[in-house]
């Protein structure tokens, strides 16, 4: 059976529970994901972070302030503030397939995977499509070598 281990992005991009708004959006805009999970000191998996927690805690820009008075607001809100702590999380040894159920039925967009409390990996809906291509682009080749 596949595994997470096997599926996961691992090193993880995280922020801590003390960073800011404003780190998670730097972290977000230059690495282009849209979700950081945040862990303590020593690697524990304490809540996440996403790009619609981001957008959800900024002023409108019909309120017309300007991108710096953004970035002195976001630096005062630490993530511990705003981040999810309810947050579904799978183990290195489930299988892909349980992963792929939990985000298709809740609406998830990722899961964080955690070993003992740990946070070793992170698992997206973009992993999954990644995967998806794998295995058409596998089937194609099985069909294409099986005809005469």
């Amino acid at each position: 059976m596949f595994k997470i281990s096997e599926l996961m992005t691992s090193p993880v991009y995280s922020l801590r529970e003390t960073d800011t708004l404003q780190s998670a959006r730097v972290l977000m805009d230059q690495k282009r994901i849209r979700h950081v999970p945040i862990t303590t000191g020593s690697n524990i998996f304490r809540g996440l972070i996403t790009n619609r927690d981001v957008l959800a805690n900024t002023i409108s820009h019909l309120a017309d302030i300007d991108q710096a008075t953004q970035n002195e607001i976001d630096a005062g809100i630490p993530l511990q503030e705003i981040m999810r702590t309810d947050v579904r999380t799978v183990s290195p040894e489930d299988t892909v397939k349980e992963a792929a159920n939990i985000l298709y039925h809740n609406k998830y967009g990722c899961l964080p995977v955690v070993d003992n409390g740990k946070l070793v990996g992170i698992v997206t809906e973009a992993d999954f499509l990644q995967l998806t291509i794998q295995l058409l682009e596998a089937m194609d080749q099985a069909s294409a070598a099986a005809k005469p």
